[in-house]
């Protein structure tokens, strides 16, 4: 017997689904403490002295544990409400909010905001795009930096492409397989889990998420909007390289 759970776009990841996404990307190989300290590095590279970090759409945490021992203040921004109880889970020491990346207001500035993983790419359109760039810059002080990891451009984004990979953890195993498509300048993305564990029934996991194939332009203008000075630095953690921008 198979049960079925499914989780949609809008929704972001829930539920189940949120439950399995580390044990996956980690078993895929997903460094995500020497990510970690790649940002952090990036980061005092450019901020010398830099003590505090946001790191917005912060997931279940992963970053921000390996980052609490870098700076004197990290702190976490998540949209999705499992993602957000996961992170507090494993990071019970550490403030991680609850927030949209297009408007929240903390009321407080850091020396970074970071947003990797290609979360970015669940902006709309350029308006979205604009208006989550001047969240960060809010957010940052006079001098400080802030990081996006981009999604794919249009002219490297690969239609029609299949993920696969099957990984065992926490007594489970579970495989992923996921379909990559064009759909109206966007990356339409339908993921399916097997997650089988003794004793228990296989479960069924899907995800569809549509992503948006912002071109290189895009983003530095959003950043020019936003008044943070940007570079960009090609491979990335993912290969979908790093915008790096510096507020004046």
């Amino acid at each position: 017997m198979t049960t079925t759970t499914d989780a949609r776009a809008d929704e972001g990841y829930t539920g189940a689904v949120a439950r399995v996404y580390d044990l996956v990307h980690q078993g895929k190989g997903k460094d995500y403490a020497g990510e970690a300290a790649d940002l952090a590095d990036l980061v005092t590279g450019r901020v010398p002295g830099a003590r505090s970090l946001l790191d917005v759409a912060c997931g279940t945490g992963l970053h921000l544990a390996h980052l609490a021992g870098r700076f004197e203040r990290v702190e976490g921004l998540e949209l999705s409400p499992d993602m957000l109880a996961a992170a507090r889970r494993r990071n019970p020491s550490t403030t991680v909010h609850h927030g949209d990346m297009r408007d929240f207001s903390l009321e407080t500035t850091y020396s970074a905001v970071t947003c990797m993983f290609s979360s970015i790419g669940h902006m709309a359109d350029q308006g979205e795009l604009d208006a989550a760039l001047a969240a960060f810059a809010a957010h940052t002080e006079p001098g400080g930096v802030v990081v996006v990891e981009p999604w794919w451009f249009p002219d490297t984004f690969t239609p029609g492409y299949v993920g696969a990979a099957v990984v065992e953890a926490e007594g489970k195993t579970i495989s992923r397989v996921s379909h990559s498509r064009l759909e109206d300048g966007a990356t339409r993305i339908d993921v399916h889990y097997l997650v089988a564990e003794p004793g228990r029934d296989i479960e069924h996991l899907s995800e569809s998420h549509r992503i948006t194939l912002f071109p290189r332009s895009a983003y530095e203008l959003a950043f020019e909007r936003a008044s943070l000075a940007s570079e960009f630095l090609p491979g990335g953690p993912s290969g979908r390289g790093l915008f790096i921008g510096v507020r004046a």
